[in-house]
Formats: C-alpha cells, structure tokens, sequence
C-alpha cells in the first residue's frame, strides 16, 4: 500500500503513477472511471479502427467548414 492519495492526481499524473505501479488496483480503477467519463472517447482496438475513425473525423470536420 502507498501513502500516495492517487484521488488528488491530476490525470497526467495519475496516468504515470498507474503505469510505474500496475499493481494498484484502485488507482488503475480510478484513473479508468476518468477515461470513461469523458465526452467523445473513442475506443479502439486496431490499427483499422484507428484509421477509420480518423477519416470519419475529418470527413465530418471538411463537411462543416
């Protein structure tokens, strides 16, 4: 256990100390529940779906300018 109260972390914070202690379940929990909760996340898996939500972003962007 560690004195650190990762709940007082800002996110880029939060984000390094869940990576330089992957076993803290409840930070990794914490830090997850942030991801979540933000507006237009995108979730992907593949290079494929990577690609094609960047060009349904842009299509979108050029269709509104």
């Amino acid at each position: 256990m560690n004195d650190l109260d990762y709940r007082q972390l800002n996110e880029a914070d939060l984000r390094n100390y869940v990576k330089s202690h992957p076993q803290d379940e409840d930070a990794f929990q914490h830090y997850l529940s942030i991801m979540r909760a933000k507006p237009n996340r995108v979730v992907v898996s593949t290079g494929e779906q990577l690609e094609a939500e960047v060009r349904k972003r842009l299509e979108k962007k050029t269709s509104t300018e």
